[in-house]
């Protein structure tokens, strides 16, 4: 999968669960842009504009964790946080994340590579 915050790419893998799949289906359709913005000191959020099944596990994230939030809502991590979460997909590198993402609000696009 390919994340898109400006100019800059982020390549991620798609890890193997329901949700991801799901997530794979609905980026096979076109790609989806979505407005994030900061939560919390460790996160982007956005709507993601339906839900996905979730497969919610007690997880420690780690920077570059895309993570599906209450089904409906995508976050990309760039701190830690401890909670039940689903983890549809893991940014290859996320050295230098949090500058890449910015502060305050950001259109990101999720898609295929």
């Amino acid at each position: 999968m390919k994340i898109t915050v400006g100019e800059q790419e982020l390549l991620a893998a798609f890890a193997d669960n329901s949700s991801a799949e799901e997530f794979r289906e609905l980026l096979a359709q076109g790609p989806l842009t979505i407005e994030m913005e900061d939560y919390g000191g460790f996160e982007k959020v956005g709507p993601l504009g339906t839900t996905l099944t979730r497969n919610d596990t007690r997880i420690t994230t780690e920077p570059g964790d895309v993570i599906l939030y209450q089904g409906n809502q995508i976050t990309i991590y760039y701190g830690t946080n401890s909670w039940s979460f689903t983890r549809p997909a893991r940014i290859d590198d996320p050295s230098g994340l949090q500058e890449v993402l910015g502060e305050g609000t950001v259109s990101v696009t999720f898609s295929l590579e």
